[in-house]
């Protein structure tokens, strides 16, 4: 394969590097119109010989001729005027010094070739991606060979017309020559006859060769659109479904729409041939001719072919997603404009805003006559939108930004009466639009989205989310729209990697195998964690008020709302178990605590635990959870540095030293105190003396913990020395009970 070829295929990273090696003085575009002839020739040689180099260097303005004509025939002004330009640069920079030309392009095909080493070595280094990148570039060569083929094809119909012009050319002036008095003499007339008949054995070899081009021409088209549409189509399907519940970025449809459409312009080349290949038999034919005999079924095979590759083009590029949520597509609340984008993979210039979609709900879904009682739902705004070109991409899209759902209500109040609950019904959005060529029949162009949930309440949110991740999870059937009347079961390794999805898409940060450790025991016990989780034990209430998917979900909102820092940063261990922490933190020096969720709470809680070294030996305390409506008053860096306990003296004491391992507690969350402990300190002495204008002393809430540190007790405490004194002789172990009043300094 080519060296320019095999680059142009590279990561854009690559690429950058290619772009530096060409200026003004050499452009690239001399690199890409002559990368064939460039590459013939060793230019090691040629940059050691100024004889050799001035002869390439006029060789070299011999090809740009030759372009510049090419160009003129497809009546491209703009690459003539390039052209001309670039052939005046290189005069003008080259001519009395060809052989610095030469030294230039030597020196840039060797640093071609180092970036070309540098990125297959890196592709190496990362099995994976080296075997995708094996198989699109197989791809691409095979979409390469289908261009030349066809190219080869358009070069031998030009020389098939010329050979047929010249036929019919020198028969006519034979016969003409016959009607004329003195005639033809026999001698000339049979030799003139004799190479009449040596052009027809070669016109008829080359029309055989024209016919056999064409056709292997639409083989190696089969076995592309093959490939496209049974791998590589499915395959950027499933990434989507992945991307779509948390998974890494979907990737490659610029790349599947380019090879969609190279196969597509080829398909509309060859057809073209036809034509031309139609109307030489039109004008001469004879008994056996091989393109009048095989036409007609070339034909048929090229129509079928581009039929078959445009209804398969037609994607749903970005899911229904509501923008107020954009993090969970496919769950659709009702009266919330949601949004959709179509693209179609064939972008040709011809099919630009011919293409009306009309998008549709649940139409012609099978499945609606084996699920009854599933609700019904009309679909509200603009529901047509005209497919045109992008100017970003270039891609031929629709998006439709302002749809609606309305429930259709039958009986009652609500019309869901099916064996299944709002969560777990599924439903399409439906496209539809037609092409329609001249001269061809009508070809209808249809597809749906992913199932996606519908919802009527945002608190329905939750469990609407968890049916998503657990279609896309185990199912690529998008009308598989009774997938929840007998849900399979999920591993736990596939489970775990799509819950460690939900942290990662929302975070920085996803579950290590630690945190994963914890979460596959609390779901499944002690049993092999990579036994099968039932849907109901993932998502259903079962012998406690709440689900195991409700639990973890009220802690990943928890974490988006007042964490998010401190999980990005890796300060919360998050998921551990009592047990664990306690292993942990036993042989840990005093005062070393950790972060964790409670795992009793439903709405998602907080807790820290410390260790506490007694003459019994290591003692770990743990504090009743923090919930959201608590860290919505204060942060919980401000919990961490104002909690106190009251120790042996009466005094309250903070006994979190530590974050585990061993970070001290300042330096882990000192820039996200509301003050920093230096400012504080260096305020305490001022608050007596200098309140503020309102007249008040300013005021902290902190934690106090008295007795069994479980139990806790929110103060607002002013923050003058003597005040705190002051409050600490009227506490003491004995009166626990005056710490369930709120305590605040008076004005």
């Amino acid at each position: 394969m080519a060296q320019w070829s095999m680059l142009q295929q590279l990561e854009s990273k690559y690429l950058e590097q290619v772009d530096q090696l060409y200026d003004d003085t050499f452009p690239m575009e001399i690199r890409q119109y002559l990368s064939q002839w460039i590459e013939n020739h060793d230019w090691e040689s040629v940059a050691h010989s100024d004889s050799l180099a001035t002869v390439r260097f006029h060789d070299l303005l011999a090809q740009l001729d030759d372009q510049y004509s090419r160009f003129a025939l497809e009546n491209n002004f703009l690459l003539q005027h390039n052209i001309r330009k670039i052939k005046r640069n290189l005069q003008e920079n080259f001519q009395e010094f060809p052989l610095d030309m030469a030294i230039l392009i030597c020196n840039a095909l060797k640093e071609e070739k180092k970036i070309l080493n540098k990125a297959t070595q890196q592709e190496k280094a990362s099995s994976p991606q080296n075997s995708m990148g094996g198989k699109h570039r197989e791809l691409d060569n095979k979409v390469s060979k289908l261009k030349t083929m066809v190219q080869d094809a358009e070069i031998d119909i030009k020389v098939l017309e010329d050979l047929q012009d010249e036929h019919d050319f020198r028969k006519k002036t034979l016969q003409s020559q016959d009607q004329e008095p003195n005639g033809v003499k026999s001698q000339e007339r049979k030799r003139e006859e004799m190479q009449i008949r040596e052009l027809f054995i070669r016109l008829n070899m080359k029309r055989e060769v024209v016919v056999r081009q064409v056709a292997d021409a639409l083989t190696m088209a089969d076995h592309i659109q093959f490939s496209l549409i049974t791998e590589e189509l499915p395959e950027w399907k499933q990434r989507q479904q992945v991307a779509c519940i948390g998974g890494p970025i979907n990737a490659c449809l610029d790349q599947l729409q380019s090879w969609f459409t190279s196969v597509a312009e080829s398909l509309k080349q060859v057809r073209q041939q036809l034509r031309k290949l139609q109307e030489l038999v039109q004008k001469f034919t004879y008994d056996n001719d091989p393109v009048a005999l095989g036409i007609g079924a070339l034909e048929e095979r090229a129509i079928a072919l581009l039929k078959n590759l445009l209804v398969s083009a037609l994607i749903v590029e970005r899911q229904p997603c509501m923008p107020t949520h954009p993090q969970r597509p496919l769950v659709i609340k009702t009266g919330v404009q949601f949004t959709v984008k179509l693209r179609l993979l064939v972008k040709l210039p011809e099919l630009n805003c011919q293409l009306k979609v009309k998008v549709s709900f649940d139409k012609d879904v099978v499945e609606r006559n084996t699920v009854k009682g599933f609700r019904k739902f009309n679909i509200l705004g603009t529901n047509t939108k005209v497919m045109n070109m992008e100017e970003s991409n270039g891609s031929l899209a629709a998006e439709f930004r302002h749809l609606q759902l309305r429930e259709l209500r039958t009986t009652g109040n609500r019309s869901n009466e099916g064996p299944l609950i709002v969560a777990e019904e599924l439903h399409t959005v439906c496209f539809e639009t037609q092409l329609n060529q001249p001269g061809q029949s009508p070809v209808d162009l249809t597809t749906t989205s992913l199932p996606i949930v519908v919802i009527s309440n945002v608190a329905q949110m939750s469990s609407a989310w968890a049916s998503v991740l657990w279609y896309n999870m185990l199912s690529s059937e998008p009308r598989n729209l009774s997938f929840f009347l007998d849900p399979p079961t999920a591993t736990w390794a596939q489970l775990s990697e799509v819950l460690s999805w939900q942290f990662s898409s929302i975070t920085k940060r996803g579950l290590n195998s630690e945190q994963l450790g914890m979460l596959g025991d609390k779901l499944l016990g002690q049993a092999d964690p990579e036994g099968l989780v039932p849907w109901t034990k993932f998502c259903k209430a079962s012998d406690r008020v709440f689900s195991f998917w409700a639990w973890l979900d009220s802690i990943l909102d928890l974490i988006k709302r007042h964490l998010l820092s401190l999980w990005n940063d890796g300060y919360i261990m998050g998921f551990v178990s009592k047990e664990r922490e306690k292993q942990l933190l036993k042989d840990k020096s005093p005062g070393t605590f950790l972060l964790r969720f409670s795992e009793s709470s439903k709405d998602g809680a907080i807790t820290f635990t410390w260790v506490e070294h007694t003459l019994d030996g290591p003692k770990v305390h743990a504090v009743e959870p923090y919930t959201k409506k608590e860290l919505a008053a204060i942060s919980f860096p401000d919990i961490l540095r104002n909690y106190k306990v009251m120790a042996a003296d009466n005094l309250p004491v903070n006994p979190l030293v530590l974050l585990y391992p061993n970070i001290p507690k300042d330096n882990a969350f000192g820039r996200y105190y509301s003050r920093p402990p230096e400012e504080e300190r260096s305020s305490e002495p001022m608050d007596v003396e200098d309140p503020d204008v309102s007249g008040y002393l300013p005021t902290e809430i902190i934690s106090v913990t008295v007795g069994e540190p479980r139990l806790r007790e929110t103060i607002s405490l002013p923050m003058s020395p003597d005040e705190y004194r002051e409050l600490s002789n009227l506490i003491s172990p004995d009166i626990d009970s005056l710490m369930s009043d709120a305590f605040h300094s008076n004005p």
